[in-house]
């Protein structure tokens, strides 16, 4: 039995799986949130003490947005064009986040269930301007597995 693994891992090293394809081009991801309702149960005690009983309700759905700079790699334009036109059967995908540690290995996977694309934003066009130019897609989510 080794020691346990106290390393943390660092933010830089992910990527996003979608149709068993990876795209690791990404230099943002924000927005990965788990949320479900709470349920307050009131009551008395057996010994007649109020008491308040905290429990978990729903599930709620969340959103992440994915930041990149923009290159001539196409593999969001379909997914985009689907949701924009309202194919839900094509639109709504599984797919995960995916930590990487410093040797490449997967140490973390944050699944998205019958995620879609809900917007899609270029970043600034300016005149003489040296910055990456990049795309911000949101993607919105009907359930977030830790796995």
């Amino acid at each position: 039995m080794g020691l346990p693994d106290f390393d943390s891992s660092v933010g830089h090293s992910f990527g996003l799986e979608f149709d068993g394809v990876l795209i690791k081009e990404l230099t943002e991801v924000s927005g990965l949130k788990f949320e479900q309702d709470v349920i307050e149960l009131k009551q008395n005690t057996f010994d007649g003490k109020y008491m308040i009983k905290k429990l978990p309700g729903r599930p709620k759905a969340g959103e992440i947005s994915l930041t990149r700079g923009l290159t001539a790699n196409n593999s969001f334009d379909k997914w985009i064009k689907s949701s924009r036109l309202g194919k839900m059967s094509d639109s709504r995908k599984s797919g995960s986040v995916i930590v990487f540690d410093y040797e490449g290995a997967a140490i973390k996977r944050y699944k998205l269930i019958n995620a879609w694309v809900k917007s899609l934003d270029i970043g600034s066009l300016k005149a003489g301007d040296t910055s990456v130019l990049t795309e911000k897609i949101t993607i919105t989510y009907e359930e977030i597995e830790v796995e």
